[in-house]
C-alpha cells in the first residue's frame, strides 16, 4: 500500500518553510510521497488576499520541480466549497483505494481540531502527523497528542509565514531568500500581492 502524506494549505504563496518541512517529513517517515493539497478556501480564513487557485497551484508545481517524492494536488478544486478535510479524505480514499493517507498539520491546529467537521471521525480513521509551531501565547499540551493516531514529529520550527511574505511584497521589500527561486521569479514578474 502506497503511503501518502497530505499537506493541506492555501500556499499563498508556497515558501521555503513549506519545502523544508515537507522534505524533513519525507526523510524522517515511511511515506512514499507527500502531496501539497492546494485549498481553494479554508473555512477559517479570509478569502480577500487569496490568489486564484491555478496561480497557487502553479507556484507549488514550480517549487517542487526538483523533489521527485512531492506532488501538487488540485483535488479540492472540484469539490464543494468551502473545503473540509474529512470530505477530501473520503474522496481520496474512494479514488485511490490502494493508498494510505496521513494528514500533516501544524501543532497550532490541534487547539481548533474539535471545530473541524467530523473531527472525531478524522482522528479515528486517519494517521495525523503534527509538526511543531511557535506559539504567541503560552503553549499548552493538547490532549490530542495522547491519541494513538496522532504523532508529533521533531521537525525544525520555521518562523516564516505567507502573510508576512505578502505584506513584505506589498511594502516593496525583498522576499527572494524566503521563496523557492522559481516562485520568486513567478511573483516578481507579476502584480500579485502588490
Amino acid at each position: 500500500m502506497k503511503k501518502i502524506g497530505l499537506f493541506f494549505g492555501s500556499f499563498n504563496p508556497i515558501h521555503i518553510g513549506h519545502l523544508i518541512l515537507a522534505n524533513y517529513i519525507l526523510e524522517h517517515s515511511n511515506m512514499d510521497e507527500l502531496w501539497f493539497v492546494v485549498s481553494p478556501q479554508n473555512p477559517f480564513k479570509d478569502k480577500k488576499s487569496l490568489l486564484k487557485d491555478h496561480n497557487r497551484l502553479d507556484m507549488v508545481q514550480l517549487a517542487i520541480k526538483g523533489y521527485p517524492k512531492m506532488r501538487a494536488s488540485n483535488v479540492e478544486f472540484s469539490l464543494p466549497k468551502p473545503s473540509y478535510t474529512i470530505d477530501t479524505l473520503t474522496y481520496l480514499h474512494e479514488k485511490y483505494p490502494d493508498y494510505s493517507f496521513s494528514l500533516i498539520m501544524g501543532e497550532d491546529n490541534l487547539d481548533s481540531l474539535h471545530k473541524w467537521k467530523n473531527s472525531e471521525l478524522l482522528i479515528k480513521n486517519h494517521h495525523i502527523i503534527v509538526y511543531p509551531r511557535v506559539f504567541e501565547d503560552e503553549k499548552k499540551d493538547s490532549e490530542y497528542l495522547q491519541h494513538e493516531n496522532i504523532s508529533m514529529i521533531k521537525a525544525p520550527v520555521i518562523e516564516l509565514s505567507a502573510t508576512e511574505i505578502r505584506n513584505m511584497i506589498k511594502e516593496g521589500k525583498n522576499v527572494r531568500p524566503m521563496l523557492p527561486p522559481e516562485v520568486f521569479e513567478y511573483l516578481d514578474g507579476s502584480s500579485f500581492y502588490k
